[in-house]
């Protein structure tokens, strides 16, 4: 397909697409549960922003937006159907983590 390996670490693989700054990633676990099935990303310029006007309009989130270790900043909610949903902001750590894999 074409896609560029980024991040390769064990149970997880970030991947570029050829045209433009998209990025999928992989993360495998060990058992599948209703929190750690498919996580939908959505990536937010200004993150705390935005979760704020979602929750002024009746949002809820099971995760306030946090730093995370692998440095992006993630708030999670739950779509009617209970799959989860991330909104994060990666900036320049998404496409080029300190741990990319070099070319």
């Amino acid at each position: 397909m074409g896609f560029e390996l980024i991040v390769d670490a064990p149970h997880y693989a970030r991947f570029k697409a050829t045209v433009g700054d998209a990025t999928f990633s992989v993360h495998q676990v060990d058992t599948v549960t209703g929190l750690s099935g498919v996580v939908v990303y959505f990536e937010c310029a200004a993150l705390d922003k935005q979760v704020a006007a979602l929750q002024a309009n009746g949002f809820q989130f099971t995760q306030q937006p946090r730093d995370e270790r692998w440095l992006w900043r993630e708030a999670r909610l739950l779509d009617p159907a209970g799959n989860v949903i991330c909104l994060y902001h990666g900036g320049e750590n998404r496409l080029n983590p300190p741990w990319r894999v070099k070319a």
